[in-house]
């Protein structure tokens, strides 16, 4: 047959280097879903539960790849279902292309069935959308969306009504008035910071006494530059959860996590020190940076608009974090290892300590911060770990010592629920060989993770290795939102909305044909560790864990816990478990 738009839309992907698409099928796409079938061996076509999926998936791919990913729906539901996804990859600044269809054009404005404004629908998350109305349109569309996807790290998104995606396709628009040439290929910008400015950012590096340096996931690949210049400064570093992987845990200076879900350590590094660096970041908040006037600021970021948002910054330098650290670096002259430097050692020292005491305290049947700290102990050095959202990325957070080469991710900015699944899928669909722990509570398994389950079923026996463990924290309860409205809100636990009812994870995975370990004492948890990470296909590894634990921040506020005590006066159901395993974890920290 001759080639229509559909073969022609998957040809210029090719071109582009797109080998995996994410999707889901629907009769609004059947002309694309048909090229699919004749192009199968230039694709690896995944195909999820639930097109939200899709879009997970691909962000996770950008993540973990540092390619675009590629998702692809039907019209009218199947492109809405894409929307929460696609928000995540727009707040966390990954390269996503999603390809929609849409109605017949003949067909739009009628009040059609599925017939939904697709344009506006996807115009706020994305840098570009545009509607394939003509086949002559569709190289320069799929051309400018990729490009823009991959230089400016955004969304994009374009729309194939289904009549258009059966037409004769036009691979060279006839060259005349009104028709636009297009060529694939793009370059990174790259802006590069003038040398007086790299020059003032020293004096003001140097002229500090107590230098301490935050780092996001801007910072992911500059890890050596990272441990030149606190070394050269002899700061201590925090780190934004993004940016958990930026440098080794076992760095005595390394104070871990920051915020909400932070430390001590960087709790302390942030509230004593008088110059800050911030490399590659956007952490939002501001309560947990100094105050304003506290401490002299350098900020280094590839994107003016991320300048000063969070904290007012002295001088700033625009360019990649390797990059401009390594002409930094020259004018820092070292400082001694005196009595800063030592403080923030003693303090991260006291940190691991206080979390480990935190860990071990009992609690009914078992405590989760125990479930991560014995994980952390048996993490292979490749490891790939992909979390949700919940109670449970506190202890991710604080608890896992992360080393050298290993990988991990979650939805930074949206933090929504329900993506550590599928980010866990695509992770291991681009490094089959690696092991890859997706770290998911109760809540989120029940939202998408037991259906996504069987898309690990179809595609887990072409992974070189079939180390891939699923960990539910299962707590009957969802347990961050729990705490929030206890601690932000003044409420007692409302059971009629937070109530989890059990479902049977580990029971469910065997029946799938993995293998099902569930733990609901202490003593059982380094043994169902080490059973996992040495079985021979995936594994779903199910805690029953206490949900009274709380996810203390490293600073409680007179209005946190006045908020708390009000609503345990309210008869929260819960309360004297509560109370109980607040003390607990209050007096482990000595």
């Amino acid at each position: 047959m001759a080639e229509i738009v559909g073969d022609h839309l998957l040809e210029r992907l090719s071109q582009w280097g797109v080998k995996r698409i994410f999707g889901y099928p629907g009769d609004g796409i059947n002309g694309i879903m048909g090229a699919m079938g004749r192009h199968a061996d230039a694709f690896d076509y995944i195909r999820v539960r639930h097109e939200e999926m899709a879009a997970f998936m691909a962000v996770a791919h950008a993540k973990f790849t540092g390619e675009v990913g590629v998702c692809m729906a039907t019209s009218g539901p199947g492109a809405i279902h894409l929307l929460n996804g696609l928000y995540d990859a727009k707040m966390d600044h990954q390269p996503v292309l999603a390809i929609v269809g849409q109605q017949a054009a003949t067909s739009i404005g009628s009040d059609y069935q599925q017939e939904v404004d697709l344009h506006t629908l996807f115009k706020d998350v994305s840098a570009y959308v545009e509607t394939v109305t003509t086949p002559a349109q569709l190289t320069h569309v799929i051309d400018r969306a990729l490009r823009i996807a991959m230089s400016e790290r955004q969304v994009c998104t374009v729309i194939i009504p289904n009549d258009v995606q059966q037409m004769p396709a036009v691979v060279a628009p006839v060259h005349k008035h009104g028709n636009v040439m297009s060529g694939a290929g793009f370059i990174y910008p790259r802006p590069f910071a003038l040398d007086e400015d790299i020059a003032e950012a020293a004096e003001i590096l140097n002229a500090g006494r107590k230098v301490a340096i935050l780092v996001g996931a801007g910072a992911l690949g500059a890890h050596l530059e990272v441990q030149a210049i606190a070394q050269a400064l002899s700061a201590g570093v925090a780190k934004a959860l993004l940016g958990k992987m930026v440098l080794s845990d076992d760095l005595p200076y390394v104070t871990g996590s920051i915020g909400l879900l932070g430390t001590r350590a960087s709790y302390e590094l942030m509230n004593d020190c008088d110059t800050l660096l911030m490399i590659g970041t956007t952490f939002p908040y501001s309560e947990f940076l100094p105050e304003a006037g506290q401490a002299r600021a350098v900020q280094i970021d590839l994107h003016a608009r991320n300048v000063s948002m969070r904290y007012p910054i002295e001088k700033a330098l625009l360019g990649d974090s390797a990059e401009t650290l390594q002409r930094l670096l020259p004018l820092i002259k070292p400082k001694r290892h005196g009595s800063w430097r030592r403080r923030v050692e003693h303090s991260v020292a006291a940190s691991w300590a206080e979390l480990e005491k935190q860990a071990m305290q009992s609690a009914e049947p078992i405590n989760p911060q125990r479930v991560f700290w014995e994980m952390s102990a048996q993490l292979p050095d490749d490891v790939i770990l992909c979390g949700d959202s919940g109670s449970h990325t506190n202890w991710y957070a604080r608890d896992v010592r992360v080393k050298p080469g290993m990988l991990g991710s979650l939805s930074g900015k949206l933090a929504t629920m329900g993506c550590g699944m599928p980010y866990a899928i695509a992770a291991k669909l681009a490094h089959p060989e690696r092991p890859v722990i997706a770290m998911v509570g109760d809540g989120a398994m029940q939202m998408n993770g037991n259906a996504e389950l069987v898309t690990v079923l179809q595609y887990w026996k072409r992974w070189a290795s079939p180390t891939f463990i699923v960990m539910v924290i299962n707590n009957h309860d969802l347990n961050q939102v729990t705490w929030e409205q206890r601690a932000l809100g003044g409420d007692p636990e409302y059971a009629a909305a937070q109530e989890v009812i059990d479902f049977p994870y580990a029971r469910y995975a065997e029946m799938l044909g993995f293998v099902g370990i569930k733990v609901n004492s202490p003593e059982q948890i380094e043994s169902a560790w080490v059973q996992a990470l040495a079985a021979d296909r995936p594994v779903v590894i199910e805690f029953i864990t206490d949900p009274n634990v709380p996810p203390l921040p490293p600073h409680i506020t007179f209005e946190q816990a006045k908020h708390m005590m009000g609503a345990l006066m309210q008869k929260d159901p819960k309360r004297w478990g509560v109370i109980k395993q607040s003390v607990k974890q209050v007096l482990a920290r000595g």
